[in-house]
């Protein structure tokens, strides 16, 4: 979690579009335009500014939208168009929001959150939910408040929910109180780098049965071991709250662990009110006398960020749930219930309750509202670059407009081939006639509901099934045709029909989904396009964005003129040779030798004695009885022996031995710190260095200044922690780190930002245990090897060094645990690793 500090302050931010005024309500959404049949639709063209805010919550203050999120980030719009972050993240004593940080939430501190064993070294304050109080009493005895209800965590178990208020939304907030702790043992107990007892009488329950709000502590809480009991229980973070039709005030909150819980809360205090017995709820939930009412999950399984909206025109609350995992990697998704009342039972579409029957898995459970997706683009379509998709989007809030009905899904998102980059993303919520939420397939631009002819919906569309699993993968969109016979044909087929202005119903492979026909902003085309988005009874969103009428032979024409495969006069990897194109049309490929490149891209580089080899690709373009062919004169070029520039052996010294670069220095627990120390012992070849996770070393300016080097070091790490570097190189917003344990599912990898880019292996190193780390930089091709086996290859990786001014390190970065265990023989070059040299290098 300490990363996402770190991205928080490094990571460009992004938002989304709304007017002022929002829309109409559902099923009555007109715009003014009439959409004439026949024409493309028309509505404002957005100009988006993006904001990084990551668990955003969104409120409105009189004609000023706000999203407030984890790591002290927020950030403020006019129209949600464009928007400007206004706080300063960590920075303490002079906190925007909470002042002298430290000091002002010591209460809830003193359990979690503040240079603590997960926590070690920063702060992790997460996922506040922002909410004005009209009831609240100040201490002046004034009436109406802005709240903060956020959480402090240490680990994945132990944390806390507390609030603090303020007159204005802006802050600075006070600290009132604590009111939920999670992670508590039943007998002293610490964790790994804590000095925090978490014995249960260390948090606020020892007070509440000292008033006898409660009568004793619930031996439940703790396993038969005296540890938390997280199968059962919560982990006290995600707060959300909300009122229910009668007024009364919840707060739901929870993450994983034993699921989610709702509690009501003093409107004039904004105190819990526990329910003080442990009991169940009519159809068998669980309630308990500190934690509340189990809502949904439990058994450890992924479930988190809560939150619950009351809809007057539907008499339904929605429960709004985010599974998975967080990383770009991890298949965050957004799933959604419903209930009749505030406590539950909270059930999807296909009648099942949220709170899981056992040790399950969850991914049958809940309405899959959006999950990883691309909407590809192909050669020859309009715009440019890879498409408009998402990765992990999820943890989100409602805005719900009171006049209108109007309702707007905020959440974050990462996105494809981008790592951990993440921003704040808007996405329009409409009804459909069962009274479930659907998603709108892009971005809200402003573009309300309105009626839709029949034959603007006819045509061509990308199509996405979110389907229920979730995992890393990217549901990439495939063609359909919506027939004007109401047929659909291509990858899904079945029928379609419009009832009422715009609503939708879908029927494919017997399966009958119901939702909207919409206009809406498409930003690769860069125009507005048809689109659809519905659900089925079985908990399954669908999505659809209309494609441009074109013929044939506009489609074979357009893809023959942006058909390009770079630079092929010096070919040094395999070619990613493209087999379909705009409208599903095929490409196929031929070589004139394969024992140069083959049908498929693949390369057999030749030696340096061969020299360059030569080949013609030609592609056939095919479209219907349309066709066209393309030729590209291919030359290959042989290895070359990467020039060796400097070499740090590490035998009782940190200087260069090859060249004149100078000698490195040690440093302290930051590339900035000083105040460390190293040790020379045994290593791979005579001596290494030894760091003792505490210390670094800043290595001699200059070592690398192009975009065409190799690096090339053996490490034998003792420990192993998230974002700890080995290599470091580049300036504070611009750099490389090579990673024994990175972000993607704790793979060894090399990584970059802040134009992020991840290079993973496929698997992590292991732990007092020598292994040879090499990467080869090649205008842009990037290759990660372990033990010289190739693990990963990829293009477009960023220039981090031409014309940079570079620092650059081991053990140590700007902001990560120092590295602890040994590294030897750092060796780098000017130029790509040849496979002789590969070998050597990783056999000595």
């Amino acid at each position: 979690m300490k990363s996402i500090i770190r991205k928080s302050i490094l990571l460009f931010l992004v938002f989304m579009l709304i007017p002022a005024t929002v829309g109409a309500t559902k099923n009555s959404q007109q715009s003014d335009n009439s959409n004439k049949p026949g024409q493309p639709s028309e509505g404002p063209v957005p100009h988006f500014n993006n904001v990084s805010v990551h668990d955003p919550s969104i409120i409105k203050d009189g004609d000023t939208f706000y999203a407030f999120g984890t790591h002290i980030e927020a950030a403020k719009s006019k129209d949600l168009i464009s928007w400007d972050r206004f706080t300063n993240g960590y920075t303490t004593p002079d906190n925007t929001l909470y002042g002298d940080l430290s000091e002002n939430l010591a209460g809830s501190f003193e359990w979690a959150g503040e240079n603590d064993a997960d926590s070690a070294g920063g702060f992790a304050v997460w996922a506040p939910d922002i909410f004005y109080n009209e009831d609240y009493v100040n201490e002046d005895g004034s009436t109406g408040a802005y709240m903060i209800y956020y959480s402090a965590s240490s680990t994945y178990i132990r944390s806390a929910i507390g609030y603090a208020v303020s007159q204005d939304i802006e802050g600075p907030y006070e600290y009132v109180d604590t009111v939920v702790y999670s992670g508590f043992t039943e007998e002293e107990a610490y964790d790994n780098n804590s000095t925090i007892n978490k014995q249960w009488e260390n948090t606020n329950i020892s007070s509440l049965v000292e008033d006898g709000t409660l009568a004793e502590e619930n031996d439940d809480w703790f396993s038969s071991d005296g540890s938390f009991n997280n199968t059962m229980y919560p982990n006290a973070i995600d707060a959300n709250l909300f009122y229910d039709e009668d007024g009364k005030l919840w707060m739901t909150y929870g993450s994983w662990s034993g699921g989610l819980f709702l509690l009501e809360i003093d409107k004039e205090t904004g105190q819990v009110i526990y329910p003080e017995e442990d009991g169940e709820t009519e159809d068998g939930r669980m309630i308990d006398r500190y934690f509340g009412t189990k809502i949904a999950g439990g058994y450890t399984k992924s479930g988190e960020g809560p939150y619950i909206v009351y809809d007057e025109e539907t008499g339904y609350y929605y429960l709004y749930v985010t599974y998975g995992w967080l990383g770009a990697d991890g298949g965050y998704n957004m799933r959604v219930f419903r209930a009749t009342a505030p406590e539950g039972p909270y059930l999807d579409a296909k009648g099942q309750d949220a709170v899981l029957p056992g040790n399950v898995s969850n991914h049958t459970y809940g309405n899959k509202i959006m999950g990883n997706f691309m909407f590809d683009r192909k050669i020859g379509e309009a715009g440019d670059g890879d498409g408009f998709g998402y990765v992990s989007p999820g943890h989100n809030s409602v805005y719900l407009d009171e006049d209108t009905g109007e309702q707007l899904l905020v959440f974050h998102s990462r996105f494809p081939n981008q790592g951990e980059a993440h921003e704040m993303r808007i996405h329009s919520i409409f009804m459909n006639e069962d009274d479930w939420p659907v998603v709108s397939p892009y971005r809200y631009t402003g573009k309300a509901l309105e009626k839709v002819n029949k034959q603007d919906i006819e045509g061509l569309y990308k199509f996405i099934n979110h389907g229920n699993e979730y995992s890393g993968a990217i549901e990439t969109s495939e063609y359909i045709t919506l027939e004007k016979n109401n047929k659909v044909t291509g990858a899904a087929e079945g029928t379609w029909k419009k009832t009422d202005h715009n609503q939708a119903e879908i029927t494919l492979d017997d399966e009958t989904y119901k939702g909207v026909f919409v206009p809406q902003w498409d930003e690769v085309s860069e125009q507005y396009v048809m689109t659809f988005t519905a659900i089925s009874d079985q908990g399954i969103a669908i999505w659809g964005s209309q494609q441009a009428d074109r013929t044939d032979a506009e489609v074979v024409k357009a893809i023959e003129e942006e058909l390009n495969l770079g630079n092929t006069n010096e070919v040094v990897s395999d070619l990613e040779l493209p087999t379909v194109g705009a409208n599903g049309a095929t490409i196929s490929w031929e070589t004139s030798d394969e024992s140069v490149i083959t049908n498929t891209g693949e390369i057999d580089r030749p030696s340096e004695e061969v020299g360059s080899l030569n080949a013609t690709l030609t592609a056939t373009i095919t479209q219907g009885e349309e066709t066209a062919t393309k030729s590209f004169e291919i030359t290959v070029l042989p290895y070359q022996n990467a020039e060796l520039t400097s070499h740090f052996p590490f035998d009782s010294n940190l200087s260069d031995q090859h060249g004149d670069f100078g000698t490195g220095t040690i440093t302290g627990d930051r590339i900035t710190n000083t105040g460390g120390s190293i040790s020379y012992e045994e290593g791979v070849s005579g001596q290494a260095i030894y760091f003792d996770g505490d210390s670094g070393v800043l290595l001699p300016d200059n070592l690398i200044t192009n975009h065409q080097y190799s690096v090339s070091f053996w490490v034998n790490p003792e420990d192993l922690s998230t974002y700890t570097t080995t290599f470091f190189g580049g300036e504070f917003s611009s750099w490389i780190s090579m990673l024994p344990q990175g972000p993607a599912s704790d793979r060894t990898m090399l990584w970059s930002g802040e134009a992020w880019y991840d290079a993973p292996s496929s698997y992590t190193i292991n732990t007092n245990e020598w292994t040879h780390v090499a990467f080869s930089v090649n205008n842009g091709t990037v290759k990660l090897y372990l033990n010289g086996e190739e693990e990963f290859v990829g293009s477009n990786f960023p220039d981090i060094f031409t014309n940079a001014d570079a620092d650059f390190s081991l053990g140590v970065n700007h902001w990560d645990t120092p590295f602890k265990g040994y590294i030897d023989d750092l060796q780098i070059f000017n130029g790509e690793l040849s496979p002789e040299q590969l070998n050597q290098l990783s056999s000595q």
